[in-house]
């Protein structure tokens, strides 16, 4: 035998020595952690992996030297030198919320922690004040019911830290390798239609996550998503856990689904299990645990949960989660889930559940907010509502609680400020992630090519149905181009001896009723072409099925018809 171990012997083995670490403590030698600490499941889980044959990535090891959240010295050292962190010293500052962004820009990034997106006027107007102060004076909706806040100088970034715990937003784990913030159904507590109002489901398990050391060490970042069954999409299914109401009988419970990440071209897997709303909490630490003791330490690259399913297998993972649990998961064939959400039910104004209130929702051109527009959306919130915005996972914000004889006043204060209520059917979709201007993995500016699209496609054309395109910079995908209707990822695309911006456009992509990963139809179009290409598309769906929403009429065609849709051929993209 060479000592080689194939990858089967190496889960055998790391399954093995992860169980030894549970019955003992630790694996280290007298059966107690360093210094007689608690033991460290995520030490253990490293030890296992070596002990299966593998080579931990340098990142892996980087953490087993000095654990992240052991760095705060660290971080306050290089603020007050006015330095920024590099290589895995950038990964380590992220444990803390603080990403450095060279060379894109020479400054820190900080992604906020606002669970389900449901945000007080007191902390919009201190994130107004902290970005202008400490930051670029604006901030940017992302979509994960959050803000992230843009070009902190070194100096600034410990305050910037300070002064957010001080409003009660803790960015710690919004990057690297934890758990980012949790996404909810945004008119969740306010829905006629929902299921269930998630709001405390979501506060308990954010701060379970905020509280629970363990959940900071895992192998790469996990997301989590629980639905209500709002008429606001929340795309839970992209998620590595999706929680879904569904009433089964006379319970509402969640279907529970896992492993998505469409930026990999996989929705979450219906496990067939339901779970209730007090049991969601356990569940979610449970299968975070099996996840942190048996994800993949040695390859960054398949270290994220779909890999672990992947090679696992479903059935042997719930198995595994049930063992950490204690007790089976529930099992239930169907049950009946909330009405499909709206398309771009984030927009306009709609009833509450309480009597006589309404919510409106607010364009945010490609999803950013300047410190005074903050500012000035909070006061129209404490003026007619009842001081609350609500983030959504589309980039834009709702305001809940508006008396319905108040609400055409609100709605032209909103408009006074420079946002509107309502949208066209293609900017009402428009999702776009930072871009060049901000991300070096980027390969086209997209925020500015989002908006230069809309504008060449609104004045051109009317469509008939909701359409959603994203734009997204990088194979990262954080605006997750596979889901749109109309799906594009940026490419760089020769032009004689230069090269140039531009995008790899897929179609018919979709989450929830409509999932699906989109298809790829013509590679590197240079941005100043993508209009003329959009728009060819969205006229042949108006002139031949304008009744179909646009993913149903892609489906009709294969790849080379909707091609020559795009008044493009194989022979020029060949060329």
């Amino acid at each position: 035998m060479d000592g080689s171990f194939t990858p089967e012997q190496q889960n055998y083995l790391q399954g093995f020595m992860a169980g030894v670490e549970a019955r003992r403590g630790t694996l280290s030698p007298g059966g107690a952690a360093e210094g007689g600490a608690p033991p460290d499941a995520m030490r253990a889980a490293q030890d296992a992996a070596v002990a299966a044959g593998g080579k931990l990535s340098p990142e892996e090891r980087m953490k087993r030297e000095k654990h992240p959240l052991d760095r705060w010295d660290e971080v306050e050292a290089r603020a007050r030198a006015g330095k920024f962190p590099h290589g895995l010293e950038n990964l380590a500052t992220r444990w803390h919320g603080l990403f450095y962004v060279g060379p894109t820009q020479d400054s820190f990034m900080c992604r906020l922690r606002i669970p389900g997106g449901i945000l007080s006027t007191h902390q919009a107007r201190g994130i107004a004040a902290i970005a202008e102060e400490c930051g670029g004076g604006y901030v940017d909706a992302t979509t994960r019911n959050n803000l992230q806040i843009r070009e902190i100088p070194a100096d600034k970034g410990l305050e910037l830290l300070e002064r957010l715990a001080d409003l009660g937003i803790i960015p710690k784990g919004t990057g690297a390798d934890n758990i980012r913030n949790i996404t909810a159904s945004p008119t969740s507590g306010i829905d006629p239609h929902e299921l269930i109002d998630t709001r405390a489901i979501v506060r308990k398990l954010h701060h379970h996550i905020l509280n629970t050391r363990d959940l900071f060490g895992l192998p790469r970042k996990f997301n989590i998503s629980i639905d209500g069954g709002s008429r606001v999409a929340v795309v839970e299914d992209t998620n590595d856990i999706a929680f879904a109401a569904v009433k089964v009988g006379e319970e509402v419970l969640f279907r529970l689904a896992l492993g998505g990440i469409t930026g990999h071209r996989d929705f979450a897997r219906d496990t067939g299990r339901v779970v209730a709303a007090d049991e969601v909490v356990k569940v979610c630490d449970a299968i975070l645990r099996v996840f942190l003791a048996h994800g993949d330490r040695t390859d960054r690259r398949k270290s994220r949960l779909k890999y672990l399913l992947d090679t696992w297998g479903l059935p042997r993972f719930i198995e595994a989660v049930e063992a950490q649990l204690g007790a089976p998961l529930r099992e239930v064939d169907g049950g009946e889930s909330a009405p499909p959400a709206d398309k771009h039910g984030h927009l306009g104004v709609h009833d509450q559940k309480q009597d006589g209130l309404q919510y409106v929702g607010v364009v945010l051109p490609v999803g950013r907010i300047t410190a005074d527009e903050l500012r000035a959306l909070a006061r129209i919130a404490d003026t007619y509502g009842s001081g609350t915005l609500r983030l959504t996972v589309w980039q834009n914000l709702l305001i809940s609680d508006i008396p319905r004889d108040r609400m055409a006043e609100a709605c032209r204060e909103i408009e006074a400020i420079g946002f509107g209520t309502t949208a066209s059917h293609v900017r009402g979709g428009l999702v776009a992630c930072t871009g060049a201007a901000g991300c070096k993995f980027a390969a086209a500016h997209t925020k500015q090519h989002a908006a230069a699209l809309a504008d060449y496609l609104d004045s051109r054309i009317a469509v008939s149905r909701p359409i959603n395109i994203h734009l997204t910079g990088c194979h990262n995908s954080c605006a997750q181009h596979y889901i749109g209707d109309i799906g594009l990822i940026g490419a760089k695309v020769e032009r004689g001896e230069e090269e140039v911006e531009g995008y790899d456009l897929h179609v018919g992509g979709g989450a929830g009723m409509e999932q699906r990963i989109g298809r790829l139809v013509l590679p590197k179009v240079a941005h100043d072409d993508l209009g003329p290409a959009v728009l060819n598309l969205l006229r042949a769906w108006q002139a031949e099925a304008a009744e179909l929403t646009f993913q149903a009429f892609t489906d009709r065609h294969g790849e080379a018809e909707l091609l020559a849709m795009t008044g493009r051929s194989a022979a020029e993209i060949d060329a």
